[in-house]
């Protein structure tokens, strides 16, 4: 009994350790395998060295996935922060009505990414959305049909991503500003200092860990983004829209080059883990070195 009551937490966490173990880390080193074959429709097992990924950086394709996925993601990590920023200064101002502005900023957070894309794909639809209404208050002449065009299509994403995001990241802002030691603050104001100053040389530096909290989970957003492309293009105008994500499903359920789609994804996982690395070590290290 003695040992059963010491080993009870070991005993109830032993079936999700199994489980993760098996379908995360197992999947994880079965698809870095399958990157090193010939896989096509079905994985094949014969090791046959970096092909996959020579013929991956040789597509037009991926390297429009890419350069998307730089786009879209400078943009909305950059666009997203600021306007979370902004948001939250506003909103620290004591206002009135905070709730019911807090609430409204947070809801598109709420919305499932499928939602969010079907609804800025009627917003921005030429036929039917901001052009069409705006044409029907008499300017005839307006235009805004980033949806069909190749070269704009990939904006459309950005404006849906940030739409959706900026409020979360206005919530973790506003969590950092009222953390800050209002002591400071009076000081500050009893010297006469500027409100913007106060701001910018004292409230917002002391922020910066949730700066780079933020900027960890939007870049990890941003580089497994699938289901918001889906909805609002489905990787087009052809495949201008492409991103890592869609193309390795493309690869995987539409092409069905599973060797391919195996590659993409190693590459997304050394992107991930490019970032989420160097921040969980700055993270740890104090802990570990008192």
């Amino acid at each position: 009994m003695e040992w059963l009551e010491r080993n009870v937490p070991k005993l109830v966490l032993a079936p999700s350790f199994v489980a993760i173990l098996v379908f995360v880390y197992g999947f994880i080193g079965w698809t870095a395998w399958v990157s090193l074959t010939k896989s096509k429709l079905m994985p094949r097992y014969e090791i046959d060295g970096i092909s996959q990924y020579t013929r991956l950086f040789a597509s037009p394709r991926w390297d429009v996935a890419m350069n998307n996925l730089f786009i879209f993601g400078a943009l909305f990590i950059l666009l997203s922060m600021v306007i979370g920023l902004v948001l939250a200064i506003f909103l620290d101002q004591k206002i009135r009505s905070e709730g019911v502005l807090r609430t409204i900023y947070l809801y598109p957070m709420a919305l499932s990414l499928i939602v969010t894309g079907t609804a800025w794909k009627w917003i921005l639809n030429p036929g039917l959305g901001i052009q069409e209404m705006v044409r029907g208050w008499g300017f005839t002449g307006f235009t805004f049909d980033w949806l069909i065009r190749p070269e704009m299509a990939i904006y459309t994403v950005v404006i849906a991503a940030i739409w959706q995001a900026s409020g979360f990241v206005m919530a973790l802002f506003l969590a950092g500003l009222r953390s800050v030691d209002t002591e400071i603050i009076r000081a500050a104001q009893v010297d006469g200092i500027p409100t913007h100053r106060i701001y910018s040389a004292i409230i917002i530096p002391t922020m910066a860990p949730i700066f780079l909290s933020a900027f960890i989970v939007l870049a990890h957003l941003a580089i497994k983004a699938f289901d918001l492309v889906i909805a609002l293009t489905n990787g087009g105008p052809g495949y201008a829209t492409d991103l890592p994500a869609t193309y390795m499903y493309a690869m995987a359920f539409s092409r069905g080059d599973l060797g391919q789609a195996a590659a993409s994804a190693m590459i997304m996982m050394m992107v991930i883990f490019a970032i989420v690395v160097p921040y969980l070590y700055s993270e740890l290290r104090p802990r570990r070195d008192h």
